[in-house]
């Protein structure tokens, strides 16, 4: 079970990191319209990870018996 939170919990990071590298290299070719949009998408899936990357810590928490 874990596990499968900690795999969530990775992808909603390598998407953000994506989309990071994305709107870096479209602000570098001086599209800055796609880079916003890659950079809003970054934001996004950067507040899924750590939404998820709670969930998950508060999961295991619980499995070890802390609160």
């Amino acid at each position: 079970m874990a596990q499968s939170h900690h795999s969530k919990a990775a992808e909603h990071h390598d998407q953000a990191a994506k989309a990071h590298r994305t709107a870096a290299e479209h602000h570098g070719k001086g599209d800055h319209a796609a880079a916003h949009e890659h950079s809003m998408k970054a934001h996004e899936h950067s507040e899924n990870a750590h939404r998820s990357s709670k969930s998950t810590h508060e999961e295991s928490g619980k499995l070890h018996g802390k609160k």
